[in-house]
């Protein structure tokens, strides 16, 4: 097969991906522009930049973005690409500043991303036409996310359907507890595919599979569970809501998202080693229920729902053969560490879950390079994995086809 166009009319549904998905750069040189560049990203929370003038700079692929509070204390984004010789201006990670200056030749802006000062600029040229280049961002419910496509897709929807579950959990009144990147030996697809199941918790995730009902789904018990769960929610301060657009079920123009909520084994309140409480409840939530709630946004950016935290997933790719795992722990903002919360104990499930989810991902990696790889059939069990996988392929074909 000597094109994507042949690759891609010859995969089979509900088989895993053909070897050069993952190894072909021609292929990922399409999804950093098409899906990456052109999707809704999680990058992190308003309340790490709470102040005017506070920024940090989000890095993806070959791309720089400045994120910051200006003083008018609205949430903005730039391109970190300075307009006169192409310099990175912001060298820094995080901060507090009034203005940028490129390090090169001293280019100034303001926090509009304006350009206030260039030395010798001939006469004639207009600084007002030098500025730095916009970033789309928004804030969902107090959620940072970017997209670097000159149209993006809507979050309109989302912002309207997702409303009452980001108010349950009080999603504007976070703080960033703590906040690890896990590199990943991968393509990034294997890590996002991997997510998507819970076919390998049982005899990958021991830690995981003591307190969380998923790894029984589609099996007996599972639907007591959640019957259980569900009986409690109003007198807890949670509602029966669930939002399923996501991948193939997404609505045309607007940005991907779901939302539901799932069992914790008997004698676990949250995801912690002991079952006992790791934060004060968040959001309206008056009580514990024996629950956890799923939020999907975007095709890569997922979050896991505690009563008392809640846990950012998002995977991107770093090369065609290298990707990794940023998670946040976020838990009430007024929530103080070493009082109200441990941050150990509250990276300890995810931590370890990630770990080792690494190893069976390097492992999937190393046998999809041997010359002896070949798709194979998916089960039942990983339905959201084929979803997600029939979703990536609609994707490439409107981009290669």
């Amino acid at each position: 097969m000597n094109s994507i166009k042949e690759l891609l009319n010859h995969q089979q549904e509900d088989w895993s991906l053909d070897q050069r998905f993952y190894k072909d750069m021609s292929i990922f040189d399409l999804e950093k522009h098409n899906i990456f560049y052109n999707s809704w990203i999680f990058i992190g929370h308003e309340s790490q930049i709470p102040n005017k003038g506070d920024f940090f700079v989000y890095k993806l692929l070959d791309e720089e973005i400045i994120v910051l509070r200006n003083k008018e204390n609205k949430v903005k984004a730039f391109f970190n690409v300075c307009r006169h010789r192409g310099s990175r201006v912001c060298l820094e990670e995080k901060g507090n500043t009034s203005r940028f200056t490129c390090p090169y030749h001293s280019w100034t802006y303001n926090l509009d991303g304006k350009l206030l000062a260039a030395k010798s600029l001939r006469e004639g040229i207009e600084k007002s036409e030098l500025g730095l280049h916009p970033c789309n961002i928004e804030s969902a419910s107090g959620m940072l996310l970017i997209n670097l496509s000159d149209n993006p897709e809507s979050l309109k929807n989302l912002q309207s359907d997702l409303k009452e579950p980001f108010e349950m959990f009080g999603f504007k009144d976070l703080k960033v507890a703590a906040h690890k990147n896990y590199p990943i030996a991968s393509n990034w697809k294997l890590a996002v595919e991997n997510y998507q199941e819970c076919y390998h918790c049982g005899p990958a995730h021991p830690e995981y599979s003591l307190s969380h009902s998923l790894k029984i789904e589609d099996e007996p018990g599972f639907d007591e569970a959640q019957e259980k769960m569900m009986k409690n929610l109003d007198s807890c301060g949670l509602k029966d809501i669930e939002v399923n657009k996501d991948f193939s079920n997404k609505d045309p123009d607007q940005e991907q998202y779901a939302y539901s909520r799932y069992a914790l084994f008997d004698g676990y309140m949250t995801g912690s080693k002991d079952g006992k409480p790791l934060a004060p409840l968040l959001g309206g939530i008056k009580e514990f229920n024996q629950g956890c709630s799923d939020f999907n946004i975007g095709p890569v950016s997922y979050f896991l729902a505690y009563c008392d935290h809640i846990v950012g997933y998002i995977f991107t790719p770093t090369s065609q053969d290298q990707c990794q795992c940023d998670i946040y722990w976020l838990v009430n903002k007024d929530a103080e560490e070493n009082k109200d919360y441990d941050k150990e104990k509250l990276m300890w499930l995810w931590d370890v879950t990630t770990y080792a989810d690494e190893t069976i991902i390097v492992n999937n990696q190393k046998g999809v390079n041997s010359i002896k790889y070949q798709s194979g059939p998916y089960t039942d069990k990983e339905h959201s994995t084929r979803r997600f996988i029939k979703w990536y392929l609609s994707e490439l074909k409107s981009y290669a086809l």
